[in-house]
């Protein structure tokens, strides 16, 4: 299980733990993928080029992005994940990591529970 909360923003956010740092990781549920990753951490997850992939944003737009498969520690596992990588300190989580998990957002209380579902 992974424990968050909800940001002064109303943005759920989880902690993740890659390499010698804890992450704040922002659910995006609007976000299909797996992961989006700081720069930083390509070497420390020996990212490797799988191609170029089309994302559709809102408002109808695309875009078009190198696309890496990484090995990312998720909820106490080690996860073969899909990511791409951008500037900054952000990480996003999408749906396509959350797939064998039960999200639970209470806003009201501020806090965000991920579990595995069987």
């Amino acid at each position: 299980m992974i424990a968050g909360s909800v940001s002064d923003d109303g943005v759920p956010v989880i902690p993740l733990r890659i390499g010698d740092r804890e992450w704040r990781a922002l659910i995006d549920t609007g976000f299909n993928g797996d992961l989006e990753l700081p720069d930083a951490l390509r070497s420390a997850l020996s990212a490797r080029f799988i191609g170029r992939t089309r994302f559709l944003l809102a408002a109808g737009q695309t875009a078009v992005e190198d696309t890496f498969l990484v090995n990312c520690p998720f909820d106490s596992a080690t996860v073969l994940a899909e990511a791409t990588f951008r500037s900054g300190e952000e990480i996003l989580v999408g749906t396509g990591m959350l797939k064998h998990h039960r999200l639970e957002i209470h806003f009201p209380n501020r806090t965000v529970t991920l579990e595995p579902v069987t």
